[in-house]
This record gives structure tokens, sequence and C-alpha cells, in this order.
């Protein structure tokens, strides 16, 4: 039997090899954390810190799968601490099984005590599944807990952003930019929140940091997307766009993005066979509202969830990840060439039921939702395959202004899927792909369950479109619908500004402001049959009558 001493002895041991792990992560010496880690476990047994320890560097090296195994031995040795459901739940975020995420992070909120950086981190994970006015909440508690946190005062500002408190989302974007002036991010999104928001010497302040700091792609990005804001601000729009291409040029060639591959997917998603034999799942209650990002979905999304059988969901990638999972396809991407192919040879009742049970979390028994993941307009065919009573809305709008928008949004960096939008060249081919594949849909799906409605329809005729819009979701008249503006649900989005707003026109024809930069735009779409010799837009109705 061990002696009092020689207990005491293991012990000191054991808590000097895990602070010296836990001090060689926080300075990113991995190995040396690694090997600390490992040597507790080889010499005292199984320790809960040293799996952490384990399962943190794990997610620096981009193994979230392999990060929540190691937290499930954490948390079977010491269940009542809230850092390792707190990470778990991250993970699980990470690995697109936000069912399990839900569950892991409520159980973080019940243990004790809980620390700043937890609070964080489970707010973080209520914002990327859509329960934006808790985390809110989280993040408020864990700035008041350490207010010298930059990152946690950013995270509260974005929170606030999308709850739609733009003055609480600015004191908070300020009070970031104050304790650490190099998150840029902070300082870009201030720069979103719009004129009324910002610091009249900021613009100065972020030119000089971006010419005189040390570059990075990062870097590059915030200011530069920031300072083309302001400049469009100013209707400075030569400036704007010169912003836009220094903000890109370094995260562009760092990517090397092949539109071939674009176009290999988009091929993939048109291969529909002849016939599908499927009943698919029996049920109407989602609605899915796609497109090119930027071009409205979240307008729509607004409208139809101002009716009140509609829920929003937010935007999902419930159904692409619940493909990908029964298509059993290699791989990290659930939107691939091959995944799409196998697609075709699922049980699409399995798929269409397996998409339904994954909402719950979020929609509960809702009578209707809506699912805003604009790139679902790939799996149109597919969904309707398996939930052959739901409804789909694809948003269309003016090539130029499609391609100037996804040219001058700042996509999250980390989604790979957005990679053409940091060339206006790759641009213009992904937006005549997708315009391609419309055609397939227009032709090969159902009149009544795929719609296309077009955005400048939507300013010019509010109410007649809303009601066609309503009609085809099989929802009846709500005035509530034309006032979408005005509801409290939490924005997500790069819209969360302006779908507070009543209907505006002003981002009508603004790619004429850019006229002269996007004259290579113009002359590929005319190539590609989306505009005529006149430079005006075929549009999808015009197109489909000529057929007929």
């Amino acid at each position: 039997m061990l002696q009092y001493g020689a207990i005491a002895t293991m012990n000191d041991l054991k808590s000097r090899l895990i602070d010296s792990a836990r001090n060689a992560l926080a300075q990113r010496r991995f190995e040396d954390a690694h090997r600390n880690a490992m040597q507790v476990l080889q010499t005292q047994g199984p320790e809960a810190e040293a799996f952490f320890v384990l399962a943190l560097i794990a997610v620096e090296h981009g193994n979230a799968g392999k990060a929540a195994e190691i937290l499930d031995r954490a948390i079977a040795l010491t269940p009542g601490d809230a850092r390792f459901h707190a990470h778990r739940a991250r993970c699980l975020l990470v690995i697109n099984r936000q069912d399990l995420a839900w569950p892991a992070a409520r159980q973080a909120m019940k243990c004790g005590p809980i620390d700043a950086l937890t609070f964080d981190t489970v707010g973080v994970v209520l914002t990327r599944l859509g329960a934006h006015e808790e985390a809110v909440q989280l993040f408020e508690t864990a700035v008041s807990q350490n207010p010298k946190d930059a990152n946690f005062y950013y995270n509260l500002g974005a929170s606030r952003q999308f709850s739609g408190e733009f003055e609480g989302a600015a004191k908070a974007y300020k009070r970031a930019i104050e304790i650490d002036p190099s998150l840029y991010k902070a300082s870009s999104a201030l720069v979103s929140l719009g004129r009324d928001y910002g610091d009249p010497a900021l613009e100065a302040k972020l030119e000089q940091a971006f010419e005189s700091g040390t570059p990075s792609a990062e870097r590059d990005l915030h200011l530069g997307h920031a300072l083309a804001k302001l400049c469009e601000d100013r209707k400075d729009y030569p400036a704007a766009m010169q912003w836009l291409k220094k903000a890109k040029a370094l995260k562009s060639r760092e990517l090397g993005h092949d539109p071939e591959q674009d176009r290999k997917v988009f091929a993939a998603a048109a291969r529909v066979p002849k016939s599908v034999r499927s009943r698919g799942h029996d049920t109407d209650r989602p609605i899915f509202v796609v497109g090119m990002p930027r071009t409205g979905t979240t307008l729509v999304d607004r409208i139809l969830g101002a009716h009140g059988d509609v829920e929003m969901a937010g935007e999902l990638s419930n159904f692409s990840i619940q493909m990908k999972r029964l298509a059993g396809t290699p791989g990290g991407f659930v939107m691939d060439a091959p995944t799409l192919e196998q697609g075709w040879n699922l049980d699409f009742s399995a798929l269409g039921k397996a998409y339904e049970d994954s909402t719950r979390n979020l929609v509960g028994e809702a009578r209707r939702f809506t699912d805003k993941m604009p790139l679902n307009f790939m799996f149109a065919g597919h969904i309707l395959a398996a939930l052959p009573n739901a409804r789909i809305v694809c948003l269309r709008r003016h090539p130029l202004d499609t391609c100037l928008s996804n040219f001058r949004q700042l996509f999250a960096t980390s989604f790979s899927y957005y990679n053409y939008a940091y060339s206006l060249e790759h641009t213009a081919r992904y937006y005549l792909e997708f315009d391609r594949l419309m055609r397939v849909w227009r032709e090969r799906l159902p009149a009544d369950s795929f719609m296309e409605i077009v955005y400048e329809d939507i300013i010019a005729d509010q109410e007649g479109e809303t009601r066609r819009l309503l009609s085809h979701c099989g929802l009846d008249w709500q005035d509530a619908c034309l006032d979408f503006h005005q509801q409290d649900a939490a924005v997500a989005t790069a819209s969360s500004v302006q779908v507070r707003q009543p209907l505006y026109s002003s981002s009508v024809g603004r790619w004429k402001h850019y006229r002269e930069a996007l004259l290579p735009v113009i002359a590929r779409l005319q190539e590609g049959g989306v505009l005529d010799a006149d430079g005006q837009w075929l549009r999808p109705r015009a197109a489909a009558a000529q057929r007929t």
C-alpha cells in the first residue's frame, strides 16, 4: 500500500505535468503539451485534465471528431465539468452533429462553476444553432467576468447585431477595438452597421493600418472590405472597387480556386436520372429558400417568417449533411460530385425523415418552417425526391447585381463553398453554372413545388409578389407579411441590418456604379446567354415564355 508521502509526491508530479501541458498548449507548443499530457496518463492513469489537453490539441490540428471522442473520456471521469461539455458541443458542430451539439451545450450550462471562456464557448455554439437571444446573455456574462478579452466583446457585438441591438453591437465592437486594435474583424463589423454607429476617424485609422501593418490574408480581407464600404457610403465607387480588389488579392492567391471544380459539382447536380422511384417522406412542413447568396433570400425568409404559421429555422446544412451521411461518400465536403451522384441511389423516404427529424431541436412541432440555406439550390432535385410535398423558392436577381454583391461580400473564410467570390471572373463563371442548373430545375421539377421569384419584382410590387409567394407555399394571406421588418427574430446573415428596414430600392442597379470594372463580367455573361447584346437581362420568365 502506498504511504501518504508517496501519494502526495505522485499528486505533485501530476499537477506539475498538467500545468506544463496547459502552459505549452497556451504557447502553441503542441508537441510539449502532448508529451506532458501523455506522461500523466502513462504514469498516473486516466486523468480528465490530461484528456482535456489532448482534445484541445486535436481541435487545433483540425480533428474535431477525435477531440469529441477524447472529451467523452474526460466527461466519463468528471461529468460535472462545464468546460468538457462546452468544448464537446463545439466539436460536434464542426463535424455537423447539430443534433448532439444542442444537448451538449445545455448540459454545460447545468454544470458549475462556469468560467468566462466556457460562457463564451457555449455562446458561440448557441449562436451557430440559431439561439441568438440566449447567446447574448452568455456573452454578456463572459465580458462581465473577463472585461479585458477583445474576442468576448466581438462575440457579444455579433450576437447583438444578429438580434437587432445595433447600438449595443456598436459599443461592443468599439470596446473590442480599444482592447485590441489588431482585431480587424471588429472594425469591419462596426463599419457594416452603417455610418450612424461608426467612428468619424475610423477610415483614416484603417487605411493607415492596411498600408503600414504586416500583410495577412485575414487582415487584408477585413480592413479592405471595411474601407470599401466606407468609400461606397460616400459614393466613391472606383475607390471602393480598388479596396475590394486589394482586400481579396492575398486570400485569392492562397486559395488558388479552380472554377473547373465548381463546374464538375454543377454538372453532377444536373445529372438527374430520367425517373426517380421514390414516394419520399410525407410532410409539407419545410419551405426551402434558395438562390445565389446576396440576392434576397433573407428578405423572402423574413416575409415568410412573418406569417403566423411559419417558423424560421435559419441557414441549415441539415439536408446536405443527412444526404452525405446516408450516401457514405468519402471526404469532408457535403456538396461534392460523388455525393450528388450517389444521392440518387438513396432511400428517399429515409432521407426526408432524417432531415425533418434533424430540425426538431430548432423548430419543434411548428406547422411550417423555412430553411434558408442558399446553396440548397444544388440539391433541389434531391430535396423534392425526399420531400415531395415541400416547397422550394429560388431567388433570382439581375446577374450583374448578383455578381457584384457576391464580390462585395466578406464571406466566412472557413466556408470554402464561396471561394469563387474572391474573383470577379470566377464569380461570373459560377453565376453561369448556377443559371444553367436553374434551367434544368425549371424543366424537370414540378412548377407547384419549385418557384423562381425575382428580387427586383418584389421591390416593384411587394404585395403582388408576396401574394404569389404565399400561394406557392400553400399559406393564406396575412397582412403581417408586408411588415416583415418589424419582426423581432434574429438574423444571422449579411443582411442583418438591411432586413430590419422597410423595403427599399437602392440596391437595385447598384452594378451601374461599377460598370467600368464590370466590363469583363458583362462580356462573360453575354457570352453565356444571360445578357443580350445590349446588356439587358434575359430574365427567367422571359426564357420560359420563349420555350413555349
